[in-house]
């Protein structure tokens, strides 16, 4: 029986734990080959072996996106092995300190917005060959509510969010009318993640849905069709 996704090249970041996991391991069920990226080694190993033992297949690539010129060797090494990209789901953040915008401590601020807008420009600038190549590329980006709806507190989180919802959507945009390429944004929701879990840390993760419910609208999104620009707040 055929799968949806046999003969696609997907790509995840922050794929050793949480919903980064949890969506690479549906992409190879679903058939794909997954590019495992986070820094984490042994995390990916784990992911890696899941996959494996459920028939996938899967490569592991760990490295800080965040960390220098690690992106543009990664689609370096990523473009001589294969030619196209066909999934790219840009999920690696990191949440920060939940405090008053005027206490915000600027290497802090600078390290959010490093890896959450930074380093997903550089992935987007980075693998968009690839993507083009593709017969039907999508680039999949994980938000958070408060990037459009501003919270105390969570400013520079929701800062960073709001800046890659507005780049990935121009990026989008920019390619709709010259590619196969099309974009959208995924807000999860709340569920049972490490990140979640510091921000609402007297919260019981039982009354929340697992990485897998996100993981699995997202191989439904990327299966399916969808014009640019769309956008989907996960439920559940």
């Amino acid at each position: 029986m055929t799968k949806p996704l046999e003969n696609k090249l997907a790509l995840v970041t922050g794929a050793s734990r949480g919903i980064g996991a949890a969506t690479a391991k549906a992409l190879a069920a679903a058939g794909a080959h997954v590019i495992l990226v986070a820094r984490t080694a042994g995390g990916l190993e784990e992911v890696e072996d899941a996959i494996h033992e459920t028939g996938g297949s899967a490569t592991i690539a760990p490295l800080d996106i965040a960390d220098g010129d690690s992106v543009a060797r990664l689609a370096a090494a990523v473009g001589e092995r294969w030619d196209a990209l066909d999934i790219l789901v840009l999920n690696a953040a990191t949440l920060g300190s939940l405090t008053p915008l005027v206490q915000i401590d600027p290497k802090e601020l600078s390290q959010i917005f490093t890896l959450n807008v930074l380093a997903q420009q550089a992935m987007i600038a980075g693998f968009d060959p690839m993507l083009r190549k593709s017969e039907a590329g999508r680039l999949i980006a994980l938000t958070s509510s408060v990037g459009r709806n501003p919270r105390a507190y969570w400013g520079a989180y929701g800062g960073s969010k709001a800046a890659l919802e507005t780049m990935v959507t121009s990026y989008g945009e920019e390619v709709k009318n010259l590619s196969s390429v099309r974009t959208a944004i995924v807000d999860p929701g709340a569920t049972a993640t490490t990140m979640r879990a510091n921000a609402y840390p007297g919260e019981d993760p039982a009354t929340l849905k697992s990485p897998d419910v996100v993981a699995d609208a997202i191989v439904g999104l990327v299966t399916g069709d969808f014009e640019t620009g769309h956008r989907v707040r996960i439920e559940g």
